[in-house]
């Protein structure tokens, strides 16, 4: 491997989650609570998300909190497409070390989708979703130029980026740490192991809506009970193929 490994404890790192995987299964209010474990077997049974999760018990266990989401981001992914550092048949958790880094990647791919279609008119909702994380990283920080596996161009750098994740899990390392794509002064970590996930806890929600335009504005729309990364701020961003984000944040 030509890049260094480094051993990291990492306190705090955020993924955004869209809020429709908060919400309860649309079919728990056609039942009683006596049916509730019926619907989940008929879940179960139909659902590619938890038997990805029962093949992967051992590796992070449903009983932990919030084993749901980590559980989703290793059990779904593209499936005829690569992102940086996972790809078909096999997914990860991508997270960043502040969440104006979070944001601008999220960003980033949505306003690609929408260009696709050809209509900038969306409204998403996000929730934060802390982690921690500990152990033997792949450090892609510091090198100039960056490598090619963080070529902002997917055609070029996802290629790579999923051969030095493969090469990394071979190795039994973590995870990889690397300096954010699309935020500039930003970093961001993938997770190649659902085990490596830690401690996860729930945020701030926060709104992206686009109106028609590239540009988009940013909205807290709940603070997270114990005040989250940023306390009770109601803040709104707008944001351009620039980046804007305020101080207080």
């Amino acid at each position: 491997m030509d890049f260094n490994v480094a051993t990291l404890a990492i306190g705090r790192a955020v993924r955004l989650v869209t809020t429709a995987r908060l919400r309860d299964p649309v079919l728990q209010k056609l039942v009683t609570p006596d049916f509730a474990d019926d619907l989940a077997e008929i879940e179960g049974a139909t659902s590619g998300r938890l038997r990805e999760e029962k093949a992967s018990a051992d590796a992070y266990p449903r009983g932990r909190p919030q084993a749901a989401f980590v559980n989703a981001a290793f059990a779904y992914f593209r499936p005829r497409e690569m992102n940086r550092f996972n790809g078909p048949g096999r997914g990860a958790w991508y997270a960043a070390l502040e969440l104006e880094t979070s944001v601008a990647e999220v960003a980033h791919h949505l306003r690609r989708e929408l260009a696709w279609v050809g209509d900038f008119n969306a409204t998403v909702d996000y929730a934060e979703m802390w982690a921690s994380f500990a152990g033997a990283f792949v450090d892609l920080r510091g090198f100039d130029p960056r490598p090619r596996c963080l070529d902002p161009d997917p055609a070029l750098g996802y290629p790579a980026g999923n051969a030095l994740a493969a090469e990394a899990m071979s190795a039994g390392h973590n995870g990889i740490i690397y300096p954010s794509v699309r935020h500039a002064e930003g970093t961001c970590l993938v997770a190649l192991w659902p085990h490596v996930v830690q401690s996860v806890t729930q945020g701030a929600v926060w709104r992206l809506a686009w109106m028609g335009t590239p540009e988009h504005s940013l909205t807290m729309l709940d603070a997270a009970k114990d005040g989250g990364a940023h306390g009770n701020q109601n803040t709104l961003v707008r944001l351009a193929s620039g980046y804007c984000w305020p101080s207080a944040l």
